[in-house]
């Protein structure tokens, strides 16, 4: 042991496959041959590095020519070559054959990182029309809502807006419309503070103007007043105005805008 390397041995030393015997024999003969304990170091690291690394689903055409080059391996292997009766049962030219199928799975990621480009090119335009498909879904199904007979699935309708980050133009000129011409006091209510949280865009701010000269109810006016002092509007200045001097509206109505016009004038 002593005077001849252990290599054959030393796939089994690092899986824990030897006998007490034969592995006090392998860490006997380390000690003394730099040889062999350089191969056990390169053995420790290529095995380390087959654990560690992530793995990755290949696609259908490549693990069909992964395969074939499997088949193909087999066929043109070369005959083992027994180096010793105690090894040749256990390990039959280990080393042969492990580099070979570490070259398989280096020539598999090669394959993989070689193409990962066009595939991930693939994958964002897939991911892109199932993303706009799934969206385009949304909007049909909130505005399918806002239109349907029953108040109560009206207000989920307008409630849906909470599934969309960024809502086009359709969607919140759908919600405007609600808080404008929908008969239940509810629903206007409802689309009213669902539109506060775009009251930046212009679209909203001149809703919220034009429902302000025509809602009646004082829960809504409220909300909207709230909204347009919130933007700092000067254009529903002229709005408010005319609400003071109406005789129909409500005496909080009044206080609430005589308290705010200073701060948008």
């Amino acid at each position: 042991m002593d005077t001849n390397h252990i290599t054959d041995l030393l796939p089994d030393y690092i899986d824990d496959m030897l006998s007490a015997t034969q592995k006090k024999e392998v860490e006997a003969h380390l000690k003394t041959c730099v040889a062999c304990t350089k191969e056990l170091e390169e053995y420790s690291t290529l095995f380390k590095g087959f654990q560690q690394e992530k793995m990755m689903k290949p696609s259908a055409e490549l693990s069909k020519n992964f395969e074939k080059m499997l088949a193909d391996e087999k066929d043109n292997s070369v005959r083992v070559v027994s180096i010793d009766n105690r090894s040749a049962s256990s390990s039959k030219n280990w080393f042969s054959s492990s580099m070979k199928v570490a070259a398989s799975i280096a020539l598999l990621i090669a394959a993989f990182v070689g193409g990962r480009y066009f595939q991930s090119e693939e994958s964002q335009k897939e991911i892109a029309s199932i993303e706009s498909e799934r969206l385009q879904l949304k909007q049909t199904t909130m505005i399918s809502l806002m239109e349907n007979q029953s108040a109560s699935k009206r207000i989920q309708g307008v409630q849906f807006i909470e599934e969309f980050e960024k809502p086009d133009e359709a969607i919140v000129k759908a919600l405007a419309n609600r808080m404008l011409k929908d008969e239940n006091t509810n629903v206007r209510l409802t689309a009213a503070e669902a539109l506060s949280k775009f009251s930046k865009s212009e679209l909203v701010k001149l809703a919220f103007i034009e429902a302000l000269e025509t809602e009646k109810n004082p829960s809504v006016q409220i909300a909207i007043i709230q909204n347009l002092v919130k933007t700092q509007e000067k254009k529903a200045v002229k709005s408010m105005q005319k609400l003071l001097e109406q005789e129909d509206t409500q005496p909080f109505i009044k206080e609430e805008i005589n308290q705010i016009l200073s701060e948008i004038i």
